[in-house]
Parts: C-alpha cells; sequence; structure tokens
C-alpha cells in the first residue's frame, strides 16, 4: 500500500471507533417531528440545523406516523400515548403468564392433595 500521499488505513479505523453513537430521547424525537410536521419544516433543513443524521428523523417521522395512524410503529414509542400503551400490554403478558404458571401450579397440588 502506498502510504506516500499520507492515507494511513490504520488511523481512519481508529477515528472511526472512537465515534460514538448519540441517543436521543422520545421526547426529544417528538420536538423533532413536530418542527417538520407543524412548521413545515423539510427534514433537511432540520437535519442541518440541529445535526443530525436523515435517515434517523425520517424514521422518527415515519414512526410518528404509523402511531398516530394507531398502528404500534417500529422502534420505541415517540407519543406518551404510544409509550403507555406499550407499558399496558407488557404488564398484560406478565399477567397472563402469571395466570399460566398459578393454574399449573394450583392443578399440581390438587393432584397432590387427591
Amino acid at each position: 500500500m502506498d502510504t506516500s500521499i499520507g492515507i494511513h488505513p490504520e488511523e481512519d479505523q481508529v477515528e472511526m471507533s472512537k465515534k460514538t453513537r448519540r441517543t436521543f430521547d422520545a421526547a426529544f424525537k417528538l420536538q423533532v417531528v413536530k418542527m417538520i410536521r407543524d412548521q413545515g419544516l423539510s427534514v433537511g433543513q432540520v437535519c442541518r440545523d440541529m445535526s443530525l443524521v436523515d435517515s434517523a428523523v425520517r424514521r422518527w417521522v415515519a414512526q410518528y406516523e404509523e402511531e398516530q395512524a394507531g398502528g404500534p410503529g417500529v422502534g420505541r414509542p415517540l407519543t406518551p400515548e404510544q409509550q403507555r400503551i406499550r407499558q399496558l400490554e407488557a404488564e398484560l403478558r406478565q399477567a397472563k403468564s402469571d395466570n399460566e404458571l398459578l393454574k399449573k401450579v394450583s392443578a399440581f397440588f390438587a393432584r397432590e392433595l387427591k
């Protein structure tokens, strides 16, 4: 490999590994989506102004639109309503699982008592 022009692949790999993935909470994502939908700003403009990645913002907009249509969307919920729905669904799954376990345990003890 020709290193005379200043290209060092090892250095590029080190630089890339130093980049950390940014995370955003649901409130921030919702704020960005509302800027686009309510204020009529373009995705590109918002991305440039806020130093965000275009594909991520487009996913947030799609998530919001899916949630507004009554669907669960993909990824973490953005709206408080969808967050609550997901929480309640998780609690319901846990309650059903607990109920099934209790049925099995009571059937076991009923057989033991006979």
